[in-house]
Order: structure tokens, then C-alpha cells, then sequence
């Protein structure tokens, strides 16, 4: 690389001293009057699609496709140094940190020297006529990859993007300002509002809208707008968007320059044949107006290159070189190498006022019978590992805080590099080929390894009585469950004969207080549970069921290549209270023949002979179930008076496999379902019940394939429902997509709600979309979307809200109805790309069965207005559920000799009800990444939709707070700084002056509070003086804090 670096600059000194041949003048310049087209060279790098993030960079597995991202880094470099107008930009952090790693300390020092002298410019500047080449590395989105915007939660978008934007920031001295989301197949609210504006940019352009939308757009020239995608925030969390006229490529008219590409080159030597510039101008120049007749303002940005582009960089500059060269002297339209950034300002210095967009691109499809609301599901199994690791992934940084952070121990890199690849818009979209997937598992398996060994040290340095000095060498050896949800944990499932106890760890990540039941395998029912102050608590012991033994033995063999022991037979379940940010210590041993407080479950089977229905539930709840048919029918709350007609069922949906006279197939992408049939339960199997003091469980065997537990828990409101779907029967040659439905008697009048990214909720109207008149051309596909958090209908009296565990898609198809996409297998590749059926299968000896799918969804239905409190607090405790360590004790001495409860806040002390604490990191130079979220809406629930405020005193107790500084969301500038910067764009029909929308107010250095408004994110970097944990108070029970 450092060789071929001056062997281009040599190359150029003598071919400008010496050829004959012209010299191409490519000075950019803007012209006022004419369409200037803005060349912006690009390529697009997928962290993994159809071959994995280590085959793309390093050019193997070309049987597959041909693409080397190293070739594409290494030839750009070289490209641009051979002429200074050039200009380059590039995304993919997860491929350009590891070429810059593999770069000699010469080539870094001469990418930093032409970034210093102005030659070589990230995104940054605000400007409109550049000197100087851009190389932009990264420095659109900056982050990791180019995340998906519907399979993704707003925490994990957040995570991955600091990793790239703290990295620019410190190799650099850059702050990106430009949104570049050019491959996502559809686009959010909060990408718009929280991953653009807050995080300081200043224009989001994005390749795929929906062809109706799309082609009104172009008559309209609104493919440009100022998003408002935040009802909370409207105006003061705008950002300029911009679609392009056709997806992310070259325009129409043959601009294509790879190497094997087809498009005519410009032939400008009139000695050869086939001499063409003319006609090269010609098409240059119709195409040219041809855009700008459907965009405002004179300037148009031509994005030049596609998916792994520029392997050979040179064979596209050229051709620029001389498009740009004979185009200006041909006079009619100007052309300029450029950026987004660039364009961005140019469009600005305009002064056009533009049109609003609200909400969001959700569904896309582009054409007639291609919605891609597929992929809102594919890959359920990899969606729930993604979600729970970035739950484990925020535990496990809290930790490794409270412990301290150690450069030789165990740390989170992995898990946060994992996570960030995973939010690629092709990983946990589910739209990679199955050994790309295979390869997102392994890096987050590997990730969570590393993670769970800086958690287990982390617990046992919190747990074991040390000197105020610090951890040391804590002995205690904790151990996890990763496979505990298909019933495998070795640690809890042991023989508690000869005085043996289980000691359980219960950390919990939630700034409140929190009580839940925990349900763990044991191998003997006579147990007993002790808390933390050593007293005895209700328990209650549930048989395992054959289904979930089932399950656990062919899964454990198939992932861990072992057949398990025994399994065990029985579920204990108790009722853990656990502080904030903290963990409760609980001891499980031999029950004592006298012990009253464990409770078998009554194991009932009602038969239709002996009785028609059947109540279950605890507390307020109570659900009705008829055994004669083996459905729920009613829905009861005692204590909010609401009592609702319900039905829980399964369909599913016959993919189209293609072969009508439309050829689009249903597949990881695009869901086309040709037919709808309803899956009654069997007569055969009916329902379980069993009854407990802590839940109820109500078991039922829907077919052969479809097994479901509902649950009612002492103390709560809400509804739990388990699904193991799998595997899908196609032994007919059928596909199928199979859906589950909440169904009412409410009068909803085709309106459900969404969130976005689990932040904001979002109104839908069935066949209907805000932008334009709809052709309904799929009425169930055209009506589905994308559900991270959950998704909620009302009528005049009550509201029923349905939350979710992973990733699925949804809608409402019918009045009064909710419904969810499970799981997916297909027979037919949907021809997007991915070349291959979505028909996920798991193999023991060769032998391949289709893969179940087991998780769970929640629902609850409330008065009209009182929904959102349980959405948002309910909505917590799922994406952050317990963390469980477990260790065994020989003796009596546990409690006496470790430390049995502990806080890392001040034990008086919890946040508002209404604030989450989303990040608790320290980084690498010793100081605090925090980030505050409020989690309600404005007018979202009377009493939580407020201002709050958090006491950073007393979240960093018996520690001194020198400094905290308000950042951007990413992490990357200070917030005021942003602010100054952000361009204010004018809207059509807007008055001059927005009115100002709540927000918190500066950070007092004094008192130190923190206020959060409805919906509000902050930012914070805090440098503490004293890191590592000090044990500073030690109540008498035991419990301490950080």
C-alpha cells in the first residue's frame, strides 16, 4: 500500500510533465443559473448479505459474488490521490477500522497530513465551494453500519452509531452531519428525528420509498422535504430528507464504470474508433434535466456507484474525470465531483422553503405486489438473540462499571461490536443467506462469552465482603444460562441432598425497584427459598412438560453438540424483589418435611362433560376459557372494571411461491400470502390447567406444531402468553407464514398504533396512507408493520395493548383485532437479492428438521387512556429483564460472608417512573457515558407525561462529580456546540418563528439535576473522581452503595 501510494504521485508528476495528451479540468465550482449535478462517488458495502463481514473484506467465497472491500479502500486511496478534485465518501465503520488497522503508521500519517491540509476533508465543514479532495471515511452515518430502521430498537441504533462516531472523533477530529440510510427498505420516525437531528445532522438521504409515494413525489418535486417525524418535538428536531429518483445508483442513460460494467465509456481519443463524446454529453446532459425537472432548486445529486463499487477505483474516476470535463466545456448544465455534504449546503444557500413530512416510510414496497413487510419476522430466532443480548449488553455495562473498568480482564468490546454488526440491514432483518446468519450467531455467542465472564467478575467483586481499596481477586466463580427459555440451565439443576444450596444472584438493570416471579429447572420438587435477610418465601413448584422436555433435548444436542443429563422435572418459581441498578441474593436448599411456604401447582384437565368454562388468574385478572372448544373467551379486571369478549388463534398464511402471472414471490423480503387459513385447536388435546399461589398456567397443544402457555401472575394486570410454533409442515410443497390474532368486540374503526423503534408511537389507518391516495393492491402485506415494542387498538372504552419480546411484523386486518407474524418458512427466493428460500432448518447428524420458534408476547386490556403506563413500564422490564448468576454453597456461611443485597444508587433513592436509564458506560479514558430517556409521549398517560427530573448525586453516590458535560446523542460534540450549528431549514406554510416545545433545562453545576421532557433523551459525559467501587456505607442489612 505504501509503495503504490508514491508510485501514483510519482505516475502523476510525470504523465502532467510529460503526455501530450489533455488534461481534464475538474475543478469544482457551483454556477448560479444552471443545473448542477453533483457527482458523489460511493459505494455501498453490506456488513454481510450474501457472504459474511469477513468474506467481503477480504474478497473469498467470489462463487457467491464478486467483492472485495479491501480492494475498495486500498484502490480508492490511490484514485484520489491522482487528482485533487476528486472526491469519495465512504459508511461501513465495521470494514473501514479494520483497514485502517492494517495500515503502516506512513499511510495513516498521510491520510491525517491531507485531512490536516485541507486535501483531505471529512463531512464536517459547512461550506459550498470545496478546494481540495474529500475522503470521507464513515463520515456519513458514522456508525458501525448502515442499520436497518424496522428490526431495530432505538437503543441498539444508538449504541452502534457512538461506536463509529466516538471512533472519527478520536482518530480524527470529525463530526459527521450527514445521514446517508440509502439500502433500509423503508425508513423510521425515530431514524429521522433521533438517529438525524439529535445527533447533529443536518440532512438524512435514503434510496427506498414506496413506488406510489415515489412517483408522486416526482410530479409533485417533493422528493426532497423537512421531515418532522416527532410530535413531541416537531420543529426543533427537523431534518432536511431527501429520496433519491431511483434508488442509490447511477441515473438512467448507461453511467455504470466498474470494470466488467456495460455502459459506454467516454472514447474522447479521436485516433481510435468509436470516438463519443458528444453523445456521452448528450446523455449526460438529458439526464441531467431530466432530474431536475422533478427536484427544486438547480442543483440535483447524481450518486455514482452501488454495492461493492469501486474495486478498481480508477475505471470510475476516469470516466468522471471526463464527463465533468467535456459536460462543463459543452456549457449547458455544470458538473462537480461532490458530497452530501456539499449538496447539502447548496440546496440551503437556496433558501427554498420545502414541504413537511410527518411519521414515517413504512410499508415499502416497489411494486404492486413486492410489499417487504416480510422481513419484519424472517429470522425470528436471531431477532430474539439480537434483542437479548442488547439487553444483557446494557446490564453488563452497568457492571462492568460498578466493578471498574480493567484492560487485561474480560470487557463488553465484543458484545458491542457484535451487536453493532448485527444491527446491519441485512443481519437482523433476516434477510442474509443462512450461513451469513450462522455467522451474526457466532459473533454474538462469542461476544455474550466474553461479556459473561466480565459479569460473573463483576458479581462476584460486588458480592464478597473487600476492602474499600477495590475488588482484588474475588474467588466466588459464577455461573449463567443462555438456553434457560428452552428450559436449560445446568447450574440450578442440581442435587441439593448432604446440605448443598444454590445461591441466585438476581441483578436488575432498571433504575426502580423491581419484584418479579423467577422461574428456574430444578431435578427435585422438595425445595425451599430463602431471600436475602435469610427468610423463607413463598415458592411454587409447576411440572416440565413433555413438549418443553422435548424441545430443551433436541436443541441442547443440536446447539451444544451434547446430549444434556436427565432432565430435569419440575419448574420452580418464586418472587424476587430486587433494588435499583442492583441485585438481591437468594438461597435455595432441601426443604425441611415441615415446610409450608412451597406450594405444588394443582395440575387440573377440564373435560366438556364436566364443565364449559374455566377461570384462571391472579389477583384483579382473570381469564375465561371455554373447554369445549379450547379458546379464551373472556377478559376480566376487577379492580379497572373492564370485562371484554376475547379470542386468542392461530392461521397461517400459503406464501405465493410466484407462478401467477405476476412472478413475485413471497420470501425473506416480501410477504405475498396467496391464502388465509385458521388453525383450530385439537379436540384431542385439551387444555392444562395449573393453579399456584405465585401463577397461573394454562396449557393448550393448538396442532401438531404449535404448542401455547398462557400465564397470570400474582400481582399483575397482564396476560403472558409462550408460543413454540415448529417446525412448520411442507411436506405439500407450501410455504407458510403463520400468524397469531387478539380478537375483540371493539369498535376500532381501522386504526391501530406502532411504535417506532420501541420510542414513539405511531397512528395507522388500515388502507390508508397520510401522503397520497392508496391503491390497495395487498391488503393484508400493504396494511403490516414493523412492531419493537408493541402495538395497541381502542375503541371509545377501553384500549387493548399487545407488547412484544422481539422484532415482528403486525397490523390490525380487522376491527376489534390485533394481530402478529410468529414465524415464517418458504420454498421460493423472492428475487431480492438474497438468492435463497427463507426455510431455516436445524441438523443433528444430517438429519434437518425446520426450526421452532418459542417465545412470548403480552397483552392487557385498560380503560380508554390508561394503557400507556403498562406499555412503558411493561415495555422496560421486557427488553431488561433479571439477570441470574448462580454459584453453589457448601455451608451456612454465605449470606455472613458475602455482601446479600446491594444498589448502585443511593439506597433511598429511584428514578421517576417515568425515566429510564439507557447507557451506565465508562469509557476508555475513565470517564461516565450516561444517557437519561424519558419515556412518555406528550398527553400520553395524565400523570407520566411530564417533566422529571433525575438526582445525579444520588445516581453516583459517595463519589464526586467534578465535571458534566451535555453531549450530542452519539456522544461525539457537546450539545451546545450541535445546536449552533444545525442549519434551520424553511418550511412551506410555516410561520417564521416555531414555537419552542418544552425541553430540560442546562445541568445547574450545583445541585446537579437532571430534567427530562416527555420523550427527551440526554446525553452526558461525566468525569467522577474516584472509579473504582467504594463500599463507603454498609447499612446493617447488608445492603451497600457503589
Amino acid at each position: 500500500m505504501e509503495i503504490s501510494l508514491f508510485f501514483v504521485l510519482l505516475l502523476a508528476g510525470i504523465f502532467h510533465a510529460e503526455s501530450k495528451f489533455m488534461v481534464y479540468d475538474t475543478s469544482p465550482r457551483l454556477v448560479p443559473g444552471k443545473i448542477n449535478v453533483h457527482l458523489v462517488a460511493h459505494t455501498h458495502d453490506d456488513v454481510g448479505w450474501l457472504k459474511t463481514v469477513d468474506q467481503y473484506y477480504v474478497g473469498s467465497n467470489n462463487s457467491i459474488q464478486g467483492a472485495c472491500v479491501e480492494n475498495v479502500l486500498d484502490s480508492m486511496v490511490t484514485a484520489l490521490l491522482a487528482d485533487k478534485n476528486r472526491k469519495f465518501i465512504y459508511v461501513e465503520q465495521a470494514f473501514f477500522q479494520r483497514w485502517w488497522r492494517d495500515q503502516s503508521e506512513t499511510v495513516q500519517g498521510i491520510v491525517k497530513q491531507l485531512v490536516r491540509s485541507g486535501q483531505l476533508e471529512f463531512i464536517l465543514n459547512v461550506g459550498i465551494i470545496w478546494t481540495g479532495f474529500l475522503f470521507v471515511w464513515d463520515c456519513r452515518n458514522g456508525g458501525m453500519c448502515m442499520h436497518d430502521e424496522a428490526a431495530t430498537h432505538y437503543i441498539d441504533m444508538v449504541d452502534q452509531t457512538t461506536l463509529g462516531h466516538r471512533f472519527l472523533k478520536k482518530e480524527f477530529g470529525v463530526t459527521p452531519r450527514i445521514g446517508w440510510q440509502i439500502d433500509p427498505f423503508g425508513h423510521s420516525a425515530v431514524q429521522a428525528y433521533l438517529l438525524g437531528a439529535e445527533v447533529g445532522f443536518d440532512a438524512l438521504y435514503f434510496g427506498r420509498i414506496d413506488y406510489q409515494d415515489r412517483d408522486k413525489r416526482k410530479g409533485e418535486k417533493s422528493l426532497e422535504v423537512v421531515w418532522r417525524a416527532s410530535r413531541n418535538f416537531d420543529a426543533s428536531a427537523q431534518i432536511f430528507a431527501g429520496a433519491f429518483p431511483e434508488n442509490y445508483e447511477p441515473p438512467p442513460g448507461g453511467f455504470y464504470f466498474e470494470v466488467n460494467d456495460d455502459s459506454p465509456i467516454v472514447q474522447d481519443d479521436i485516433n481510435l474508433f468509436d470516438y463519443n463524446v458528444q453523445d456521452r454529453v448528450n446523455d449526460f446532459v438529458a439526464a441531467a434535466v431530466s432530474q431536475a425537472n422533478i427536484t427544486r432548486t438547480n442543483h440535483i445529486m447524481w450518486t455514482m456507484g452501488t454495492d461493492f463499487k469501486y474495486q478498481y477505483a480508477h475505471t470510475w474516476f476516469r470516466q468522471m474525470d471526463k464527463l465533468i470535463h467535456y459536460v462543463n466545456k459543452d456549457g449547458r448544465v455544470n458538473a462537480l465531483y461532490s458530497t452530501p455534504s456539499i449538496y447539502t449546503d447548496a440546496k440551503f444557500a437556496t433558501n427554498e422553503s420545502w414541504p413537511i413530512k410527518t411519521d414515517d416510510f413504512f410499508p415499502y414496497a416497489d411494486s404492486a405486489n413486492a410489499y417487504w413487510t416480510g422481513y419484519f419476522t424472517s429470522r425470528p430466532a436471531i431477532k430474539r438473540y439480537v434483542r437479548m443480548m442488547s439487553g444483557y449488553y446494557l446490564a453488563a455495562r452497568q457492571l462492568e462499571f460498578f466493578k471498574g473498568r480493567s484492560d487485561s480482564g474480560p470487557t463488553t468490546d465484543a458484545l458491542a461490536d457484535a451487536l453493532a454488526i448485527a444491527q446491519h440491514h441485512d443481519a437482523v432483518t433476516g434477510t442474509e443467506k443462512q450461513h451469513v446468519a450462522s455467522d451474526y450467531a457466532k459473533r454474538l455467542s462469542m461476544g455474550y462469552d466474553k461479556a459473561e465472564e466480565l459479569v460473573a467478575a463483576s458479581l462476584a467483586c460486588l458480592a464478597e465482603s473487600m476492602p474499600s481499596a477495590g475488588c482484588g481477586n474475588p474467588t466466588t466463580k459464577f455461573q449463567q444460562c443462555a438456553l434457560l427459555n428452552i428450559s436449560y440451565c445446568p447450574p440450578s439443576e442440581i442435587d441439593l441432598s448432604h446440605g448443598k444450596k444454590l445461591i441466585v444472584v438476581v441483578y436488575n438493570s432498571l433504575g426502580w425497584k423491581r419484584d418479579d416471579v423467577i422461574r428456574i429447572p430444578v431435578i427435585k420438587e422438595d425445595v425451599t427459598v430463602h431471600d436475602s435477610n435469610g427468610k423463607v418465601i413463598e415458592s411454587q413448584i409447576l411440572p416440565l412438560v413433555n413438549a418443553h422436555v422435548g424441545m430443551r433435548n433436541y436443541y441442547v444436542k443440536a446447539y451444544l453438540g451434547k446430549t444434556p443429563s436427565e432432565a430435569p422435572k419440575y419448574w420452580l418459581a418464586f418472587s424476587a424483589s430486587v433494588p435499583p441498578l442492583g441485585f438481591s441474593t437468594y438461597t435455595i436448599s432441601r426443604a425441611e418435611r415441615t415446610a409450608s411456604t412451597l406450594t405444588t401447582s394443582s395440575v387440573f384437565t377440564p373435560r366438556a362433560m364436566e364443565t364449559s368454562t374455566v377461570e384462571v388468574g391472579q389477583g384483579n385478572l382473570r381469564l375465561t376459557f371455554s373447554s369445549d372448544v379450547g379458546k379464551m373467551t373472556h377478559y376480566t379486571n376487577s379492580r379497572s372494571l373492564v370485562k371484554e369478549p376475547v379470542q386468542l388463534s392461530y392461521s397461517f398464511y400459503t406464501g405465493n411461491d410466484g407462478s401467477d402471472k405476476d412472478p413475485q414471490a413471497s420470501g425473506a423480503y416480501i410477504f405475498r400470502p396467496n391464502h388465509t387459513f385458521v388453525i383450530k385447536p385439537e379436540e384431542e388435546s385439551p387444555l392444562t390447567v395449573m393453579r399456584g399461589p405465585l401463577l397461573d398456567e394454562v396449557h393448550q397443544r393448538i396442532n401438531p406444531w404449535i404448542y401455547q402457555v398462557t400465564r397470570m401472575y400474582k400481582g399483575k394486570e397482564h396476560a403472558e402468553v409462550e408460543f413454540a410454533v415448529g417446525p412448520i409442515p411442507i411436506d405439500d410443497g407450501i410455504g407458510k407464514e403463520v400468524a397469531t390474532q387478539i380478537t375483540t368486540t371493539m369498535a376500532t374503526n381501522k386504526t391501530f398504533y406502532t411504535d417506532s423503534n420501541g420510542r414513539d408511537f405511531i397512528k395507522r389507518i388500515r388502507d390508508y396512507r397520510t401522503d397520497w391516495d392508496l391503491k390497495v393492491n395487498q391488503p393484508v402485506a400493504g396494511n403490516y408493520y414493523p412492531i419493537n415494542l408493541g402495538i395497541y387498538i381502542q375503541d371509545d372504552k377501553t384500549e387493548l395493548s399487545v407488547l412484544v419480546d422481539r422484532s415482528v411484523g403486525g397490523s390490525s386486518i380487522e376491527d376489534g383485532q390485533i394481530e402478529l407474524m410468529l414465524h415464517r418458512r418458504l420454498l421460493h427466493d423472492d428475487s431480492k437479492g438474497v438468492a435463497e428460500a427463507l426455510n431455516e432448518t436445524v441438523c443433528i447428524h444430517d438429519k434437518c428438521t425446520g426450526l421452532t420458534i418459542q417465545g412470548k408476547f403480552y397483552f392487557r386490556i385498560d380503560p380508554l387512556g390508561e394503557g400507556a403506563k403498562w406499555r412503558r413500564s411493561a415495555g422496560q422490564e421486557i427488553y431488561s429483564p433479571f439477570l441470574l448468576a448462580f454459584t453453589e454453597e457448601d455451608g451456612d456461611n454465605w449470606m455472613s460472608s458475602h455482601v446479600p443485597t446491594f444498589s448502585g444508587i443511593d439506597p433511598s433513592y429511584s428514578l421517576p417512573d417515568n425515566v429510564a436509564l439507557i447507557t451506565l458506560q465508562e469509557l476508555d479514558d475513565g470517564k461516565v457515558l450516561l444517557r437519561l430517556a424519558h419515556l412518555f409521549e406528550i398527553g400520553e398517560d395524565k400523570d407520566l407525561s411530564v417533566m422529571s427530573s433525575v438526582e445525579l448525586k444520588k445516581l453516583f453516590p459517595g463519589k464526586k462529580i467534578s465535571k458534566v458535560t451535555e453531549m450530542s446523542l452519539s456522544a461525539n460534540q457537546e450539545r451546545e456546540e450541535m445546536e449552533q450549528k444545525r442549519l434551520v431549514w424553511k418550511v412551506e406554510g410555516s410561520p417564521e418563528k416555531e414555537p419552542e416545545l418544552a425541553r430540560g433545562r442546562p445541568v445547574n453545576p450545583t445541585n446537579l439535576v437532571v430534567e427530562l421532557a416527555p420523550m427527551e433523551i440526554r446525553t452526558f459525559v461525566i468525569e467522577i473522581s474516584s472509579l473504582p467501587l467504594r463500599k463507603s456505607q454498609m447499612p446493617e442489612d447488608g445492603r451497600y452503595a457503589a
